[in-house]
């Protein structure tokens, strides 16, 4: 009887284990064959979205990036520019990190909080010849055109633009992020500053 019961268990054993690396070299196929489809990808790739943001009167910069970006729709193709061209993301806020975890709370609850639709900043790129685009950007229910310039070197693309903040309407935003952050913002002059200007820095290496 135990000899029966051994060979069945072993018999499921073996036929679970088939199973499973079947599932497995099916997905792993599956993502193969992306790959082959669309030589460059950008959600294959390695996307660093930077940003800098300025206080007090003599502006200093503040760091910062956000960790995560999916890809809505695009972000495929036989280049690098065709993999970028027409690709929509969406950014969650809560990937935000500036190496200062009382930072980012304040900015994540006292700037993107008390914006319409909090929790993700999305867009589109569009490249409009060999080294401009516009970026339409969505904050706080509004969507803008930001120019940007860019660079394409070997197998990695890198962005630069400029925004400011007023563009989509968080005047309100800003001014509650200062609030909060009045005594940090202030310079020699003892003025407290949040600058509305933002400068951001998109750069994703293909494989």
């Amino acid at each position: 009887m135990k000899k029966i019961i051994a060979t069945i268990f072993l018999g499921i054993l073996i036929i679970s284990t088939a199973i499973s690396c079947k599932s497995e070299s099916k997905k792993d196929s599956s993502d193969d064959s992306e790959k082959i489809a669309a030589p460059f990808a950008i959600k294959y790739a390695k996307n660093e979205i930077n940003f800098t943001a300025y206080k007090t009167t003599e502006k200093i910069p503040v760091g910062g990036q956000f960790s995560k970006v999916d890809i809505v729709s695009g972000g495929t193709g036989n280049s690098v520019k065709e993999a970028v061209h027409n690709t929509q993301f969406s950014i969650p806020v809560s990937s935000l990190l500036t190496k200062d975890s009382s930072r980012d709370y304040k900015i994540k609850k006292f700037f993107f909080g008390v914006m319409n639709n909090t929790e993700l900043l999305s867009g589109k790129l569009i490249i409009s010849d060999d080294s401009n685009g516009i970026a339409k950007i969505t904050m706080n229910g509004e969507t803008q055109d930001v120019p940007f310039t860019y660079t394409i070197v070997d197998k990695t693309f890198n962005m630069q633009a400029s925004i400011d903040i007023n563009n989509w309407n968080a005047s309100a935003a800003l001014a509650s992020l200062n609030k909060v952050c009045e005594d940090l913002h202030k310079g020699s002059d003892g003025v407290s500053v949040t600058w509305s200007e933002v400068a951001l820095n998109i750069t994703s290496t293909f494989n």
